[in-house]
């Protein structure tokens, strides 16, 4: 994002210059040679201590969304037989996925691409974060602050891809193909949308903290694994209800809490640009809390703890790509509507096609995501983030806004099947029937959340 605004900044300096020239001899010569130099080039940017101190800590709770975050949300929604091994699924890909990341993943995804690749995946000028160095910006802030920040973007994304095939996919499996998606599927689309020269980017398509880039691309490629992995053993006739609705709560909290980062800490700065994100992501979320709630309510009778807990999430997802570009009458608008779209998402909709996306990755992050990328495109108002949307007048936003889903939806889910498809030829996604009902704890790990007694 900082490399596309210094590119724009040096853009304007050059087209000011051609102007210079553009004039009579005399007054161009004199107007081009005789003002400061400080009004003809571009200040290099300096170090923000504010800013820098902003992302330091958005980096470390964006962190906190996984670990223990996302990884106590998605185990409390499992069987206590199967709690552990989510556990550990989350946080071993951490460590793997950062190693990846810092090796050659930040390259390929917020460097300039070369040749007929340069607007959908970038180069190797940062592999093994080369060239950051101990004073490097990007920005204002130090370039390796920024690796980190994107860091923990790049880790949650494939994380969540794990709620879709839980409860039945190999520890060995899933790990190999997070890995190779990170670097296959994640860093091109976080190229195209957020890296120098990505087309999507630069097309107009917006998308402040992740609605394309993490939500939609990973409950793609989370609805293609639990497809092609097959429903869990006694789906539909067993009781599947959540082991640990505590864990769930808490995991959810620690995301509330995170995805302030996540969401305000995508301004890359620290003034009134992520005040506006996080006071969206509030209300956002709070609205998602309570249509949901509602909504189940009035379908179900009772008001459940798990029901306004998939709320808070839904509304966190869909403002994510809102947040920095609508007003605060849009992140009401944009909560409310999720609660109600998400809940039919991991009711209605996911009875009609009849898939066991087991965590209700797509109902939650696919719908959402789409939900919250297509309403930027209408609440979107210059005053906030330089755009304005459908309701300022500019309805082609919404075309715009339909492109960078389409691409992402299109990408992810070939590239997650072509990835899977390779895996399972090899060594195999799914764990035996026997190790299934045995529950992947004892069968992958050799170990119990808790031993009672």
């Amino acid at each position: 994002m900082w490399n596309k605004m210094r590119k724009m900044n040096v853009k304007m300096n050059v087209i000011s210059k051609r102007s210079l020239l553009a004039l009579p001899a005399g007054l161009g010569l004199l107007l081009a040679g005789g003002v400061p130099a400080m009004a003809q080039t571009t200040p290099a940017p300096t170090l923000n201590s504010g800013d820098t101190a902003w992302m330091l800590i958005s980096s470390v709770i964006v962190l906190m969304m996984t670990i223990p975050g996302l990884a106590l949300y998605y185990g409390g929604l499992l069987r206590r037989k199967n709690i552990l091994a989510m556990l550990m699924q989350c946080f071993f890909a951490t460590a793997l996925i950062s190693v990846l990341w810092c090796v050659v993943g930040y390259s390929l995804a917020f460097t300039a691409g070369t040749g007929a690749s340069a607007p959908f995946v970038g180069g190797f000028s940062r592999v093994m974060l080369t060239g950051t160095g101990l004073n490097g910006l990007s920005g204002t802030i130090p370039e390796t602050v920024f690796a980190m920040f994107q860091c923990t973007f790049a880790i949650i994304t494939p994380v969540l891809i794990l709620g879709g095939p839980a409860d039945r996919l190999k520890f060995s499996s899933s790990m190999i193909f997070l890995g190779i998606w990170l670097l296959v599927v994640y860093c091109p689309i976080a190229h195209m949308v957020w890296g120098p020269g990505g087309f999507l980017g630069a097309a107009g398509v917006l998308d402040f903290a992740g609605g394309t880039v993490v939500h939609i691309n990973s409950a793609v490629a989370g609805l293609v694994a639990a497809i092609m992995v097959g429903k869990r053993s006694g789906y539909g006739r067993e009781n599947m209800a959540p082991g640990d609705l505590g864990l769930t709560l808490t995991g959810a909290a620690l995301l509330w809490v995170g995805w302030f980062g996540f969401n305000a800490g995508s301004a890359l700065t620290s003034g009134g640009l992520a005040g506006m994100a996080m006071i969206n992501t509030h209300l956002a979320t709070s609205a998602a809390v309570v249509s949901w709630t509602l909504a189940e309510w009035i379908m179900k009778g009772k008001p459940s703890l798990l029901g306004a807990v998939s709320g808070a999430v839904s509304g966190l997802v869909a403002i994510t790509p809102a947040c920095g570009f609508v007003g605060v009458s849009g992140a009401l608008v944009i909560g409310l509507a999720a609660g109600v779209v998400c809940y039919w998402g991991v009711t209605g909709f996911k009875g009609m096609f009849k898939y066991d996306d087991a965590l209700d990755v797509w109902g939650v992050h696919g719908m959402g995501g789409i939900l919250g990328a297509m309403l930027t495109g209408v609440f979107a108002l210059n005053e906030v983030g330089g755009h304005a949307g459908a309701i300022e007048g500019n309805v082609h936003q919404l075309l715009l806004q339909a492109e960078g889903i389409v691409v992402t939806i299109l990408y992810s889910g070939i590239g997650s099947f072509i990835i899977l498809k390779l895996i399972d030829l090899t060594i195999g996604l799914r764990v035996s029937q026997d190790d299934e009902m045995e529950g992947l704890d004892i069968a992958q790990h050799g170990e119990v959340l808790q031993h009672l007694g």
